[in-house]
């Protein structure tokens, strides 16, 4: 059976996990616990995470939402005085890995099945890498990876290409054999850049109409993967 790629490169927010049902309660306490009680900062909170206190959500726009760890600390502390930017990255890396993890699909069969088609995986999040090993090690696919980077792993951002193509440079694979998926135009800008393909997925805040330009494909969750790639 012929695939369409030799190799998966996944995002891990709103792409392995649902963005809205792990981060929203997640974003929520920590904005409540970085106002330290007070009403007005937490509006100035909410107000620089782009953070709808009304619905208790990110909106589409917020720097958490495809940002880095360290860029969301920055908007944040940017209306904390008191407080460095390294002080309250290092409490979203701690309170981030405790987040309450909901899968987009069920992952461990997913994975298994990725695995069985001689497909290498592997892991590119705008996150912590600290924090990307705590979840995957959760829902017990942490093993399954070849390559799994955050944004402090040393290979760079998203968009930048330049940690994904150090995930298809480590496996020997050209670019364009490889697939990277995700649900923000970060990782789809970062495939297109890197020559790859790219699939996006709708279990992020941001919509089809935004993702299907950078996209080769628009898939309602990691869960059809499978189809796509041996549709090829």
């Amino acid at each position: 059976m012929k695939l369409r790629a030799d190799a998966v490169l996944f995002d891990k927010d709103g792409t392995l996990f649902e963005f809205g049902a792990t981060w929203n309660a997640w974003g929520w306490a920590a904005l409540q616990h970085l106002s330290g009680g007070s009403e007005a900062t937490l509006h100035a909170l909410a107000e620089a995470a782009r953070f709808d206190l009304e619905r208790q959500a990110f909106r589409a726009d917020s720097p958490v939402v495809a940002g880095t760890n360290r860029e969301a600390a920055a908007c944040l502390a940017s209306v904390l005085p008191e407080r460095s930017v390294a002080e309250v990255e290092a409490y979203l890396e701690r309170s981030g890995a405790q987040a309450p993890l909901v899968e987009a699909a069920p992952l461990v069969p997913l994975m298994a099945q990725l695995e069985a088609l001689g497909l290498a995986l592997g892991v590119m999040t705008n996150d912590a890498e600290s924090v990307a090993y705590a979840h995957l090690d959760h829902v017990g696919i942490r093993g399954v990876f070849d390559f799994i980077a955050g944004f402090d792993s040393g290979f760079g951002a998203k968009p930048d290409p330049a940690p994904l193509l150090a995930f298809s440079d480590r496996l020997g694979l050209a670019p364009d054999r490889v697939v990277m998926v995700g649900d923000s135009p970060h990782d789809l800008n970062a495939g297109r850049a890197a020559g790859m393909q790219t699939v996006a997925v709708l279990t992020g805040p941001i919509g089809a109409e935004q993702l299907a330009p950078l996209a080769d494909v628009v898939l309602p969750d990691v869960g059809h993967l499978p189809g796509w790639l041996m549709a090829g």
